[in-house]
Parts: structure tokens; sequence; C-alpha cells
């Protein structure tokens, strides 16, 4: 792998992760001599992330990690209902029927999953990321699959806004099977339906859980 791949895959990783949080400085110093690695390889993996909407540059602080605001996560919500619900309808008229059974029976369970033996929830985060992968595989769309990749880049980080609220992801699983039956069930339209209320209480969700990201009131 080169340099710059894997120095991009480290900071790529500690950002969605929230081990490098928003308005972080990425010095290129620093990050070369964390990272074993020369500048160059620094510049061209932060070109990337940029180019992802990772990182931004910032007057006087030159590159760092960006921001969530309220603005952004409604504009990410909007792109998020336009190719999810897209994705789901094309998912129920292409889907293997028996594959989207099988998920909804497993997210009907879900709940199981959402323990405090398990605080990361990964467990639960893989099962979801699971339904994400079918219905990938079923919408067989290569610019679709693309768009959705880079949508999800960014949702990694925003769910940890939501602070994995045992309750809300109990009601996000069962959200998840919903969609899955409709898929299975061949319904585009309820498909679609059910993608759209899981996407507004997830959102509805976040707003609530972080009231940092609320806009200033007006003097």
């Amino acid at each position: 792998m080169r340099a710059s791949d894997r120095a991009y895959a480290t900071l790529h990783s500690d950002i969605i992760n929230w081990r490098l949080t928003p308005g972080t400085i990425l010095g290129e110093v620093e990050l070369s001599e964390r990272l074993g690695v020369s500048r160059t390889p620094i510049r061209e993996a932060l070109a990337k992330l940029m180019a992802e909407g990772l990182a931004e540059p910032q007057s006087g602080r030159g590159m760092v990690v960006s921001e969530i605001s309220l603005d952004h996560l409604d504009e990410l919500f909007e792109l998020r209902s336009a190719l999810e619900c897209r994705a789901a309808e094309l998912a129920a008229r292409r889907g293997d029927r028996e594959v989207f059974l099988e998920l909804h029976r497993k997210l009907a369970n879900a709940g199981e999953l959402i323990t405090e033996a398990d605080p990361s929830r990964s467990d639960y985060y893989r099962l979801a990321g699971e339904l994400d992968s079918a219905v990938d595989a079923a919408v067989a769309n290569h610019y679709l699959n693309q768009a959705l990749k880079n949508l999800r880049v960014h949702l990694v980080r925003v769910r940890r806004l939501g602070k994995d609220n045992p309750a809300r992801l109990r009601d996000a699983a069962r959200e998840h099977a919903s969609i899955a039956l409709a898929i299975a069930n061949g319904n585009p339209v309820v498909a679609n339906a059910a993608t759209t209320v899981h996407l507004d209480n997830s959102l509805r969700h976040l707003l609530s859980t972080a009231p940092e990201l609320s806009p200033a009131p007006h003097s």
C-alpha cells in the first residue's frame, strides 16, 4: 500500500470514528511525525479527505476536520432521502425475496443485540450494514451504489451525535425490519414509505439529542 493510501486510511478511520473530532487541526508536520510518513503523502491524503468533505481549509488554521452543523445535517438527510428511498423502491422490484425475509427475521429480533455487553453496538450496526449491502446488491446500479457509499461515510460520523441511545436503536431496528419486509413483499411504494418514516425518525432523534447543533437565536 502506498504511503498516501496508508495515511488516508488511518485519518479516514480516525475522523469517522470521532478520534479526530470536528475542528481538529490537521497539521502536516504533526501528522507526518505521528504516521511515520513524509509530508507529501500527508498532503495527498488530506486532499482526498477534503474531496470527500471530511476535511476543510480554515483561515489561519490550515486544514481541519470538517464541522457538522444543523444546516449540513438537513442537507445530508435531504440527500439521504432521495437516495435511500429510491434504492428501497428498486430493491423491492429487483431483490431476492428470501434474502430480505431472512433480514426481516434478524432485524425483528435485533433488540436482543443492544446490551451493555456490547457498548459499541457493533453487532447491531453489523446487522444494519447487512441490510445496506443487500439493498445495494439488489439495486445493481453502479452510480447509485457509489453515491450511497459516499453518503454513508458522513452518516457514520453523524451517528455518534445520537449517542447510541438504546431505545432509539431498538426503534430503528423495528423500522429496518419494516423496510426489509416491504422489499421482501415486492412493494416499492411501501418500501419507500417505510424508509421515509425511518429517516424522519432518525433526523428528529438527532436534532433532539444534539441541541448544540441547533441554530443560535436571532437577536
